[in-house]
């Protein structure tokens, strides 16, 4: 009697210790082939150094239909895994029903969804978003990423494949410091900073800006090459001035002493004012005298337009009602609409990309490593220049046979140790120790300037990457911050991106067609199950006892 209640007590207080043990120790093991619930090395570091609590909002609580309740528990068990990581990162889920009024207010847009379900197609509205609060900082993170031309269930999958960057991206920003500087360069006819607000305004969360004259340097040569130096990387904005060889020169030698670049070039005159003014625009090359800059980097960017049969639109006057003009969109083959290629963590999982008379770029052989970035669709084709271009083209129907040239790349990064353009060449001005060959560097060269062009409304500057009359959002902004964020990122946070997910979606056509058959399978087998093992259970028991 007493060895039994001895297992007895034994094993209650076995299962103490275990409760326990399992209150206070969380672990999960990630059996899954992608490995969706293994946190990455960047995030890790960011999450640990969180060192007092940090809130978490979410507006997913409620009831959805199953594709985006599994937007919700995806989000709840990734935020679970941060908080087992360091208990200062707290979350909540709230329903935003009633304070859905005081969400928009604070730029919280929701989203209309469609619904497919019993055969039936419905509208449901959800507040997407979380928050994430640090001391005096909040930081708003969109957890459905809308994905341009993609499906609904592509949508969904692009999402929590998102989740870790945006959670670990919002983390990162509410608790790091601003550290590296950023030049935006001036003097050459860069675009105006009302074009570039919005961008520059979001970068500034991020890093230091400030504007620097580069035509100095034709009175300070010396001086200028120092005070650029300071910086970590340098814009530069769709130059329309040629640049001198001074000004090649320090920028040269800014690229080889580490200097960071983002070239944001239009090697053709072609702008939209002409061309809405008259209907026809004469484009031609324009002479910024980068190319012995570019060609020792490895790329060459052509004098020509892409011409792309996937193409956003542009708006056109097509009558009056009383005294107000009606303007209809037309697609506009020199606006191409470029979707990712998802070959690098800068264009991995991001809406497609809007230009504006694009060049295409010839990557040359060296031993600089060269990827693109961005590419016209295969059906575009190069337009040499000069040439005239004119708005009745739109109203002719395209000969595809033409168009069959694509896949030009439009913007392509450059890795390596570079070559001085000024290599075994007089040197415009004297500097101590010029560089003949760079340490490892890298730098992002995009062939349209207006990549980065907010539009404007009233004066006032829209968001980059929102097009005003049809209200569509384009990947621009992204596709920039991400370019930015690798060039300079020590964090490795950028790499986070490049994690991909790949998740099994219901197939709602034939769920919805053989729903009887599956439904008297769920209600007739476990009944069947039931009266079998009851009739075995019946017999082997009379045969017992009898």
């Amino acid at each position: 009697m007493k060895n039994k209640y001895s297992k007895i007590i034994l094993l209650l207080t076995a299962i103490v210790l275990l409760n326990i043990i399992g209150s206070n120790v969380y672990k999960r093991f990630d059996l899954t082939q992608d490995k969706r619930y293994t946190l990455s090395k960047a995030t890790e570091n960011i999450v640990e150094n969180v060192k007092e609590i940090i809130v978490v909002t979410v507006y997913l609580k409620g009831d959805f239909p199953a594709e985006f309740k599994r937007l919700q528990t995806e989000t709840k068990l990734h935020l679970e895994e941060l908080k087992a990581l360091n208990k200062n990162i707290q979350f909540r889920f709230v329903d935003p029903t009633e304070i859905a009024q005081n969400l928009i207010e604070s730029g919280l847009e929701p989203s209309r969804l469609q619904i497919q379900e019993n055969g039936k197609l419905s509208e449901i509205i959800m507040f997407p978003w979380a928050v994430v609060s640090y001391k005096n900082k909040t930081e708003n993170v969109p957890l459905l990423k809308d994905v341009f031309s993609n499906s609904q269930d592509q949508q969904l999958e692009s999402s929590i494949q998102n989740l870790e960057f945006a959670f670990a991206n919002a983390i990162h920003k509410v608790t790091s410091e601003r550290s590296k500087k950023i030049a935006v360069l001036r003097g050459n006819g860069e675009l105006n900073d009302i074009y570039m607000a919005d961008f520059l305004r979001k970068l500034g969360e991020y890093y230091f800006l400030a504007p620097f004259t580069l035509d100095s340097v034709a009175v300070y040569p010396q001086k200028t090459f120092e005070q650029i130096s300071t910086f970590d990387m340098a814009i530069i904005a769709k130059p329309t001035e040629k640049f001198t060889e001074a000004e090649k020169f320090t920028l040269d030698q800014f690229v080889m002493n580490g200097g960071k670049t983002l070239w944001l070039i239009d090697n053709v005159q072609a702008e939209l004012d002409s061309l809405m003014q008259t209907g026809e625009a004469l484009t031609y090359p324009r002479d910024l005298g980068l190319t012995d800059l570019f060609f020792n980097y490895g790329i060459r960017i052509s004098p020509d337009l892409i011409a792309d049969l996937y193409s956003s639109e542009i708006p056109l006057a097509t009558g009056n009602i009383g005294n107000q003009t009606q303007f209809n969109q037309f697609l506009w083959e020199y606006f191409p609409l470029v979707n990712s290629i998802n070959n690098h963590p800068i264009n991995n999982n991001i809406e497609a990309v809007n230009l504006k008379f694009a060049n295409s770029i010839d990557t040359l052989k060296n031993n600089i490593q060269k990827t693109v970035l961005l590419q016209s669709s295969p059906l575009s084709k190069s337009v040499g220049t000069p040439a005239i271009i004119s708005l009745r083209t739109i109203t002719q129907k395209p000969n595809e046979a033409e168009y069959n040239k694509g896949n030009k790349p439009i913007s392509v990064l450059l890795e390596g140790k570079f070559k001085s353009a000024y290599f075994d060449r007089i040197k415009p001005f004297k500097i101590a120790n010029p560089k003949e060959n760079s340490i490892e560097n890298k730098m992002v060269v995009i062939a349209d300037g207006d990549i980065i062009a907010n539009e404007l409304s009233k004066g006032k500057p829209l968001e980059l990457g929102l097009d005003k009359w049809t209200n569509q959002r384009y990947g621009n902004k992204e596709f920039l911050l991400n370019t930015i964020n690798y060039l300079l990122d020590d964090s490795g946070l950028i790499n986070i991106r490049s994690k991909t997910v790949k998740i099994d979606f219901l197939n709602k056509e034939k769920a919805f067609a053989e729903a009887t058959k599956w439904q008297l399978l769920n209600i007739l087998f476990p009944l069947i199950i039931l009266a079998l093992f009851g009739f075995i259970f019946n017999y082997f028991r009379k045969k017992k006892y009898q």
